[in-house]
């Protein structure tokens, strides 16, 4: 490690190679937390290049509990988190609203490390049972079109760094691995950063993995699109900033969009939302973010005729529906 941090502290790349063994020797505890914590701030302040991502990514999947959905194609919606917004679980809440419109959705997910309600929490709200069962799994997706996988079920060398990631109270690597390590590596992304080095990084990476993505930053620093600046849109076909106006909708106040003080707060929104009762912010945030993981998987559609299947979806009951159906098959 000691030669390793010189190397780092100079501003030398790791290769894919070099990264792949590192984690792996982080993950088999061959490493303190000091040295850990060392280690994530320098790649913190120094920043990570893209084949050192795909080194760690494959160190993590090499280890994975894999699961097999390939047959239905589907999307996961995430964002890196550490963006220090606290919002509600709007790319939770969007997933309905994309399952709902008919779209596959195989949602990768864990517990807050940096805000008070993550994607695990608000699934623990509605009861829902964690698994990494096969069956149980491909149940689910075939009869609501949506799984949800529990991080830490999947990933068990990620154990070893939760302690630090945890006194650090700050975003890492590891949030930028989590989006990269879905387990059953889904064909499509929706995948929110929180400033444009990342949104590059991304890009940059999603396209040597041969993945239909669309990375999202609104350049207020929101790791989701949140409709209270401009927001940039990056997928394998094109690069816009948008204006919430330029696709019908206002700006939203970023009070608008808190995520409350505790779990059940944040579980509320999300009930709120799919019940289509929730603040027009709240409902038009998660819509938003809804259409353009609609149009990762359908490039050739025009977005603002995604965003009407979004808003379709909801209305008419379908995302409240599949939430319903989920609860019922996941509980």
């Amino acid at each position: 490690m000691k030669e390793l941090l010189k190397r780092l502290f100079n501003h030398e790349e790791l290769s894919r190679e070099e990264a792949c063994q590192l984690l792996q020797d982080i993950t088999a505890g061959r490493y303190n937390e000091i040295q850990i914590a060392s280690l994530l701030t320098v790649f913190q302040m120094r920043g990570i290049k893209v084949e050192e991502l795909i080194g760690f990514r494959n160190a993590l999947l090499s280890t994975r509990i894999p699961v097999d959905l390939s047959a239905y194609r589907p999307i996961d919606i995430v964002g890196t988190g550490g963006d220090g917004k606290n919002t509600f679980n709007i790319s939770t809440c969007a997933c309905f609203i994309v399952a709902g419109a008919g779209y596959p959705v195989a949602k990768h997910g864990n517990y807050g490390a940096t805000s008070i309600s993550g994607a695990s929490n608000v699934m623990e709200c509605y009861g829902i049972r964690f698994t990494n069962e096969q069956d149980k799994l491909l149940r689910s997706m075939e009869k609501c079109g949506m799984v949800y996988m529990h991080a830490p079920l999947f990933n068990p060398a990620m154990k070893t760094v939760a302690p630090v990631r945890k006194a650090m109270e700050v975003r890492t690597l590891f949030n930028l691995l989590g989006p990269l390590v879905n387990p059953c590596l889904p064909a499509y992304q929706l995948l929110g950063v929180a400033d444009l080095t990342q949104m590059r990084l991304y890009t940059n990476t999603l396209q040597r993995l041969g993945v239909g993505f669309a990375v999202v930053n609104n350049l207020d620093g929101y790791d989701e699109i949140s409709l209270t600046d401009e927001f940039k849109v990056m997928t394998n076909r094109y690069e816009t900033i948008y204006k919430p106006s330029e696709l019908g909708f206002d700006i939203v106040r970023q009070e608008e969009l808190f995520g409350g003080n505790t779990p059940q707060e944040a579980a509320r929104i999300f009930d709120n939302v799919l019940h289509n009762c929730a603040t027009k912010a709240q409902t038009e945030c998660v819509l938003i973010n809804a259409s353009f993981a609609i149009q990762a998987m359908e490039p050739l559609k025009p977005i603002e005729e995604c965003v009407a299947i979004a808003r379709e979806s909801l209305q008419s009951g379908k995302a409240l529906r599949t939430l319903k159906k989920f609860i019922e098959l996941n509980s």
